[in-house]
């Protein structure tokens, strides 16, 4: 698949002004239940308001900059949020404050949550969305790992999957609908998520109004959440927008809003993905001058390095589509720019024509619900993710991580091989490095089959872990995973609270 490198760096720069203008228009009205009746903006011109929906994206952007996009995981980004991230509102909070007392991401936004079905991850997936365009397999795969950090195994990371695979989808596909359904792909069909998506879609070809379809979808979720924070029903908002809006930027961005609930949230996500589908034509001249082009932020503690924070949406713009030639190279697509005039020398630019296969629908729906359909539907509540460059290994507890006196802990261990030879098997020793008194029983080696027609490479290891009468207030645990042959052993660790 070849994409023109200017209508991609026109879509990504609409998509940071689009988030601008529905974060701007729709702050003043956000956290009412009812219906609102807005014409537009009621800020004064050349005046953005500050919203994290942008801002923590900056950081993001500063992560893979850093560590390049192949460093993306929870625990990374985990580790940005405790040093870069200012608020502790709701789930921000819960999750900072789980980090700083040992417990890692995803579990780190799972452990006494309330708030893990709420809006914080869906807000923020434009920057892996923009980086991966047409990959919204990629894409959300990233969307996970940033969205588990706060919101674990909950309804809020399965939002992050949806839209971000939606609107990765939108730079190489322009009938919204085809769009919404590759996001749905992301998410299990189980998920309040889901059947909230496909009530609106339902209600739509119902031809419902937009009122009826968000009364239904309010009263549908009235069972969760706290309040008017909870994702399934403002995704679907942002969806009726969409749909309602019939392509119209304006009349989208009121709809949504008009919805009410966390209205900045779905006014932004509304006019950033009406950017990327449509690029900056499509944004009214009056709604973008109103708006202009700064970014002013609220959640970024920027510190003695306050340069790494874009000031405008074109800095934004330039440094986001100088990563996504990376993001291709390191997941070996053959996706490659044509038509460059900002980005040079770069391996997966080159001169030619647009070139977008006419079944790319069906590609990008098959790639997505295998690679992260597959992953969103086995996100468990207590499991933590490690790799090294030789294994994949996930640790899924039993029970929430305490350490209560006398008591068993069930831990599944699932290894995968990440090297192989054709299909040499690899053999693997597991050692437990345990706190003073703490006891486990369970095998002591493993084999991981190499890759094959009749084998994936994985291995399902169950241990038990018992609880000795005294323990500290925080007790580490450590599983050392060694390649029986090699010298790189893999740690994976994690903290019981006492």
């Amino acid at each position: 698949m070849k994409l023109d490198f200017n209508k991609y760096y026109d879509k990504v720069y609409a998509c940071w002004i689009g988030k601008n203008i529905g974060g701007t228009m729709g702050t003043p009205y956000e956290g009412g239940r009812h219906l609102n009746d807005i014409k537009g903006f009621v800020t004064e011109a050349n005046v953005v308001l500050p919203n994290d929906d942008l801002d923590l994206q900056l950081i993001w952007l500063y992560a893979m900059e850093q560590n390049g996009p192949e460093a993306i995981n929870s625990a990374m980004l985990g580790e940005h949020w405790i040093s870069f991230i200012s608020p502790h509102w709701n789930e921000y909070g819960i999750g900072k404050a789980n980090m700083k007392r040992g417990i890692r991401p995803p579990m780190s936004g799972d452990y006494v949550n309330d708030w893990n079905n709420s809006n914080g991850a869906w807000i923020r997936t434009e920057i892996w969305a923009c980086t991966a365009p047409g990959l919204p397999y990629v894409a959300a795969k990233n969307a996970v790992a940033d969205a588990s950090v706060d919101h674990g195994a909950g309804e809020g990371t399965y939002a992050a999957a949806f839209v971000c695979a939606m609107q990765s989808a939108a730079f190489v596909i322009s009938d919204l609908r085809k769009c919404i359904e590759i996001g749905l792909s992301a998410i299990p069909e189980r998920s309040r998520m889901a059947k909230s998506i496909r009530l609106v879609l339902k209600l739509y070809d119902e031809k419902k109004t937009w009122v009826e379809a968000r009364n239904t979808i309010l009263e549908t979720n009235s069972d969760i959440g706290d309040g008017w924070f909870e994702a399934p029903s403002n995704v679907s908002y942002a969806v009726i927008g969409l749909l309602w809006g019939e392509g119209d930027f304006k009349k989208s961005m009121i709809t949504a809003i008009n919805c009410g609930d966390d209205t900045d949230c779905t006014g932004a996500t509304v006019g950033a993905t009406l950017g990327i589908l449509n690029g900056t034509s499509a944004i009214p001249e009056d709604w973008r001058a109103h708006i202009g082009d700064s970014i002013i932020t609220v959640s970024v503690n920027k510190g003695n390095n306050g340069k790494f924070v874009p000031k405008t949406c074109k800095e934004l713009t330039d440094r986001v589509v100088a990563l996504a030639p990376v993001v291709f190279y390191h997941n070996n697509t053959k996706l490659i720019f044509v038509n460059p005039f900002a980005v040079k020398n770069q391996a997966t630019i080159a001169f030619g024509e647009e070139d977008i296969p006419e079944d790319v629908y069906d590609i990008l729906l098959k790639y997505t619900k295998d690679q992260i359909g597959r992953l969103t539907d086995s996100l468990v509540p207590n499991s933590l993710y490690f790799e090294n460059f030789m294994i994949e290994a996930q640790l899924v507890l039993d029970k929430a991580p305490e350490a209560i006196p006398g008591e068993n802990i069930g831990i599944h261990l699932s290894l995968n091989n990440k090297v192989t030879f054709e299909d040499e098997p690899r053999n693997v020793n597991l050692r437990w490095i345990l706190p003073e008194g703490f006891t486990v029983s369970g095998k002591k080696t493993a084999m991981l089959r190499g890759f094959n027609p009749h084998s994936h490479g994985e291995a399902e290891v169950d241990f038990v872990l018992t609880v000795p009468e005294k323990v500290e207030s925080t007790n580490r645990i450590i599983l050392e995973i060694s390649n029986v042959g090699g010298f790189t052993p893999l740690y994976a660790n994690f903290v019981l609270l006492g």
